[in-house]
């Protein structure tokens, strides 16, 4: 039974529903980083809020982890490449809080527009300033939305529903989503020219560190108020400080700040600057949401194998699993093939699928091969840290779909380049369900890949396979399966035996000693 610990307070169904999925769970939440790191060795799985830093100090601690969840958003506190070099996949639940994050940006919209918290203070300080508190109408403003996701087109439809026009700066925006969003997508700096009102809906990286730079609020037309219920780090908070003290920005909201708890900041008390405590995620509804939507995604990976909102894996549905496992047993196998015979170091990696394979996900074929391959010089590689391997490497890696079906229903092809050129190995699944080698480096060849197992190529030749077999039985090596390929007769021959145990050395010698062996070596599956 898979394990998993909540280590920050979640409302209780997730718990729940881990034990009804079959998944057993503690909650045991407000522990140290020492502390969390001598638990988190006997977990499968870690449920997580922000409170929690998955560092790569605890991640080294967590020799049995296979999957972190974060119930929301943002994964700022995971370190996330060290959780891939480690094979673990880290998720989060993107959509359980959306709407109350929208419904909050639009809220601190509003109390920008109307100067509502300070009308409240004013006002219940028993001052009755009336004429102090002129605020704008929204209707009819230009509203620009850094970001236009998720969060952001939610709430681009409620501005649009307010009458604002909408404009957009995100680089993953496609023409056709703006057109059905109703928002016009243009450059940052047109945006930053244009907005009456700027909303920040973007994850923090090192692109978008700052995207609100001093240089770019500069830009902003002059009276810009500006509300960021995303991530601290967005905005140059000093800059934004000094354009508030200048009058050239009208108004700032913050959820979010650069160092939380923020409980001090020289934002604090400018004039037109309104802050709430990261409250974007905090309705009764959202924590529900997110709580389950966790549970329900961990649960799924560690009983099924399922991947849902992952952020260093590719997603694969429950129903997508179970079609997709033998495929990914196959490509396995054959990137572990592939890996053992080619020599010298390799620089690129093809994975091509045909057939019946070429109508699936491709992904997850492609991160078995590599984990396959890479496994054969460490056996801590799976498929979440292999493409990340890959890529540290170097590797070049591409993916290839044919439409056409050939001599099988479904083949999987995974060719390396190497200093001496390309090798190439395909495979097919028998009855949709075993996989089996029907090409090795040119040659055809039909065999399973299981246990271990002797390569040899050969020249072809009367009686090479008798004196095989003599020097296999004199060593007291069992022949399991025998499988023979060869261009031509009379040309190069490949043989792959299964064998009930390793080949020594010592016997492995005696057979590239045979008449005729260009190249023998022990395989292992």
């Amino acid at each position: 039974m898979p394990k998993v610990l909540i280590s920050d307070k979640m409302d209780p169904k997730a718990a729940q529903i881990f034990r009804e999925r079959g998944v057993e769970v503690d909650e045991i939440t407000g522990k140290t980083p020492d502390e969390l790191k001598a638990i988190i060795g006997q977990y499968d799985g870690l449920a997580i809020r922000s409170s929690t830093k998955v560092t790569k100090d605890i991640l080294e601690h967590a020799t049995n982890l296979k999957v972190i969840g974060r119930a929301g958003i943002g994964v700022d506190n995971v370190d996330i490449p060290a959780a891939s070099a480690q094979g673990v996949v880290v998720m989060n639940t993107p959509f359980g809080n959306s709407i109350t994050t929208a419904e909050h940006a639009i809220a601190l919209m509003f109390a920008l527009a109307r100067q509502l918290p300070e009308a409240d203070a004013s006002t219940q300080a028993g001052k009755w300033e009336k004429n102090r508190f002129m605020g704008v109408e929204l209707t009819g403003k230009t509203l620009g939305l850094i970001g236009a996701g998720n969060i952001g087109s939610i709430v681009a439809d409620r501005a649009i529903g307010l009458r604002m026009r909408v404009i957009a700066y995100d680089p993953f925006l496609t023409p056709e989503r703006a057109l059905e969003m109703g928002v016009e997508k243009m450059t940052l700096d047109d945006l930053l020219l244009r907005a009456d009102f700027i909303t920040l809906h973007t994850p923090l990286t090192d692109q978008t560190r700052n995207i609100l730079s001093r240089e770019n609020l500069a830009k902003t037309k002059k009276g810009v108020r500006i509300i960021n219920c995303a991530r601290g780090g967005l905005i140059d908070e000093a800059a934004l400080k000094d354009g508030l003290d200048s009058g050239h920005i009208g108004g700032a909201a913050l959820d979010v700040f650069v160092q939380e708890p923020a409980k001090e900041h020289p934002l604090f008390g400018t004039p037109n600057f309104v802050a709430t405590p990261h409250l974007g995620a905090s309705t009764t509804e959202a924590q529900v949401n997110v709580a389950i939507q966790v549970a329900e995604q961990l649960a799924e990976y560690l009983m099924t194998g399922g991947v849902t909102n992952a952020l260093n894996v590719p997603s694969l549905s429950a129903e997508e699993a179970p079609r997709l496992k033998p495929y990914m047993a196959l490509a396995e196998k054959l990137g572990g093939l592939v890996g053992q015979l080619a020599h010298g170091e390799l620089t690129s990696i093809a994975i091509e699928v045909e057939g019946a394979a070429a109508e699936l996900n491709q992904k997850p074929i492609t991160s078995a091969v590599l984990a396959g391959l890479m496994r054969v010089h460490s056996d801590t590689v799976n498929m979440v840290n292999a493409p990340f391997l890959a890529k540290e490497r170097g590797l070049d890696v591409r993916e290839v779909r044919h439409d056409r079906e050939g001599d099988y229903h479904t083949l999987v092809r995974v060719t390396v380049g190497t200093q001496a050129g390309d090798r190439s190995v395909a495979g097919t699944l028998f009855g949709n369900a075993a996989p089996r080698l029907v090409e090795l480096f040119g040659i055809k060849v039909e065999a399973d890949l299981a246990g271990h197992m002797l390569y040899i190529v050969n020249e072809d030749a009367p009686g090479f396979i008798g004196r095989l077999g003599t020097t296999l039985g004199e060593a007291g090596v069992n022949i399991g399966t025998f499988h023979l390929g060869r261009r031509s007769a009379g040309g190069e021959a490949v043989l792959l035996l299964s064998v009930d145990e390793a080949v020594d050395a010592g016997l492995l010698a005696k057979v590239k000693a045979l008449p005729g062996v260009k190249t023998a070596m022990g395989l292992a599956f």
